[in-house]
């Protein structure tokens, strides 16, 4: 059994959680979660704590309740993973982006994510709560 202190998530991904939660207010949130379950720890997951107690993985539910829909999310959380050091990676649908493939999609071959948008943080995202630069968050990047 791993010893860490309290389980605390990632100061990148409560951003990015509040972030959502700001654009997208009447979103399903059944989906969401970040803790991992008795199946994440059974095996190597960013939703278990480290020996900090840090959690760097955020599961968003799928059903945005708004046009922009899923995908666009995904997709343009991929796009600032490319600059933003903080993301490690993001599985929807089928799908990975991730830092060590330079965030193109390809397809994923464990759980496809249908149901919620997985991000995984890295270790700069431990104590970082700047804003993400996401365009449907209210960032400008493209």
């Amino acid at each position: 059994m791993r010893s860490y202190s309290s389980p605390k998530l990632s100061k990148a991904a409560w951003i990015l959680r509040e972030q959502i939660d700001a654009a997208f207010p009447s979103r399903d949130r059944s989906s969401d979660g970040w803790i991992g379950d008795a199946k994440h720890r059974a095996r190597k997951s960013d939703h278990n704590p480290d020996a900090q107690g840090w959690v760097r993985a955020l599961d968003i539910d799928a059903d945005l309740r708004h046009p922009i829909g899923s995908w666009e999310l995904a997709n343009q959380l991929r796009k600032a993973g490319k600059t933003d050091k903080r993301i490690s990676y993001v599985i929807h649908q089928g799908r990975i982006a991730s830092r060590r493939f330079f965030f193109r999609w390809r397809k994923y071959a464990g759980d496809s994510h249908e149901r919620h948008i997985h991000i995984s943080f890295t270790k700069h995202g431990d104590k970082d709560m700047t804003k993400f630069d996401v365009p449907c968050l209210g960032g400008k990047n493209d």
